[in-house]
């Protein structure tokens, strides 16, 4: 009986502990779809989730880093969901495959058009960004959540390693190492590769021509051989009867 209570009890209190720890983590993120490769492109998304009983998001405002541009930002359609993309002048100009990109996108922004995120629910807001830095290990982005109450929701404390999470934690893209092939190295060492292996196959193939000639060769000198010591035998015995006769 005491512990069936015990197990009762300890049930009551990881479920208080789940309630609790819920509304906690519900705050706007982002994430790839897979890895996001310093230098490289990514598809990422930004995940907004309700954090109101009584209200619904209409709105979601999302600033990007201006130390890091982005020269290239393209968002998916969300039905329900009317997009802007805000592009600003940059001071010094992006070089992107040997061309200078002059203006990066600043803030791109989602508002509700027949959709809304209800209570409960949580919405995913899908961009292609590149090419994304090297020299730093994480993007951090500001956002901003709107409700039909008139409510704005402020994701703009950048969280610091080691401290606590901040309250209103801005959303933060994780980088990962740079692909092998990011500027062509695995690509190039792969051709290499397939280069010596064709080498190899094409000095196969003349070893093995030149083989079969000689083997050839020394078939045809043998014949002869054999040909002409036939006819000189021949010889030898019509020569024999002839001095015998």
């Amino acid at each position: 009986m005491n512990v069936s209570r015990i197990a009762i009890a300890g049930g009551v209190a990881a479920s208080t502990v789940l309630l609790f720890a819920g509304p906690a983590a519900a705050h706007v993120g982002v994430q790839p779809q897979g890895e996001a490769a310093k230098g490289g492109y990514a598809t990422i998304n930004f995940k907004v989730p309700n954090e109101r009983d009584n209200a619904s998001t209409v709105k979601v405002e999302v600033s990007f880093p201006a130390d890091h541009p982005l020269s290239s930002v393209t968002p998916q359609a969300v039905p329900g969901w009317k997009i802007t993309v805000d592009k600003t002048k940059l001071d010094k100009p992006l070089d992107v495959h040997g061309k200078k990109i002059n203006e990066a996108v600043s803030k791109v922004t989602w508002t509700a058009d027949g959709g809304k995120i209800e209570p409960g629910y949580f919405q995913q807001f899908p961009l292609s960004v590149g090419q994304l830095p090297e020299d730093t290990d994480q993007l951090v982005f500001k956002a901003l959540q709107t409700y039909d109450n008139k409510e704005v929701v402020r994701w703009i404390e950048e969280p610091k390693e080691g401290a606590a999470e901040p309250e209103s934690p801005a959303p933060v893209l994780k980088l990962t190492a740079p692909a092998s092939d990011a500027h062509g190295g695995a690509a190039a060492g792969k051709e290499a590769d397939k280069h010596k292996t064709d080498e190899k196959a094409a000095s196969s193939e003349e070893t093995a021509a030149a083989e079969s000639a000689s083997d050839n060769t020394a078939r045809t000198l043998g014949i002869i051989g054999i040909v002409i010591g036939i006819a000189g035998v021949a010889f030898g015995v019509l020569a024999g009867r002839r001095r015998t006769a």
